[in-house]
Formats: C-alpha cells, sequence, structure tokens
C-alpha cells in the first residue's frame, strides 16, 4: 500500500478537488508507487515547457487547476518513464475513476503526442478552470 509524500501533496495544492480525491484513492492499492510531480502551472511555467518542446499548448489544463503530471517508481524505488509503468498506474487511475464516476483523459492514450504521465479531468464535465 502506497501513500504520497509532503511534494506530492504540495504539488495538488490549487487542483481541482476531484482530481486531488482521484489520486490520493489510486495511490492507495496502485500496482506501482508514483508521485506528483506537477499539478496547477503559472502562465509562464506552461510557456517554459512549449518552448521546450515538452507541452503542445500555452494553455493547457494544468494553467487551470485540472492537470496533473506524476512519475512511476520501480520496485526498487527508482523514477522511471519506462512505459510499462504508465500503462499499469493509468488503467489502474481509469478503474478508480470509474469507481468514483470522475470524468479523465490520460495523456498516455493521445494519438498525436503522447504524454504518459498526464491525467486531466475531462471538459466535457469539467469545462472550466477551478478557483479556490
Amino acid at each position: 500500500m502506497f501513500s504520497f509524500g509532503e511534494r506530492s501533496l504540495n504539488n495538488l495544492k490549487n487542483v481541482h478537488p476531484d482530481l486531488v480525491l482521484l489520486m490520493k484513492e489510486s495511490i492507495k492499492n496502485s500496482p506501482y508507487d508514483f508521485a506528483i510531480i506537477e499539478g496547477r502551472r503559472s502562465p509562464e511555467r506552461q510557456r517554459m515547457l512549449y518552448n521546450e518542446g515538452k507541452s503542445k499548448t500555452l494553455l493547457g489544463r494544468h494553467i487551470e487547476g485540472m492537470a496533473i503530471d506524476f512519475m512511476a517508481y520501480t520496485a526498487d524505488g527508482k523514477g522511471t518513464w519506462e512505459h510499462k509503468y504508465y500503462r499499469s498506474i493509468v488503467d489502474h487511475i481509469k478503474l478508480k475513476a470509474a469507481e468514483l464516476k470522475t470524468e479523465i483523459i490520460c495523456g498516455l492514450d493521445w494519438r498525436s503526442f503522447v504524454d504518459g504521465p498526464h491525467v486531466e479531468l475531462d471538459k466535457r464535465k469539467y469545462p472550466g478552470e477551478y478557483k479556490e
């Protein structure tokens, strides 16, 4: 059974409560440990990532507080970008989202720009910016 550390919890601040709950519930019995590496972003941070080619938009769901990025960890506690870890974790998050009736979109499922560590609330149910 896993749980988030202080860094992950801090990175969930200013993120929509439905997404925070989903992540907190998903970590508990995830097939692999993971950490939240980014939640809400400033427009400046989004621009930097866009300029580096790490984002395809200047207007992302991160700016709205509607998206998170996570890092997967191997059994020996090392961070990894290996696809199999992300697929397992994303599949687990999707099951938990269905239980919670939280509609999400996962960057691992995108076709043009696959973004394995990205999870966002679906715009159809969550169309606007989260404001505390």
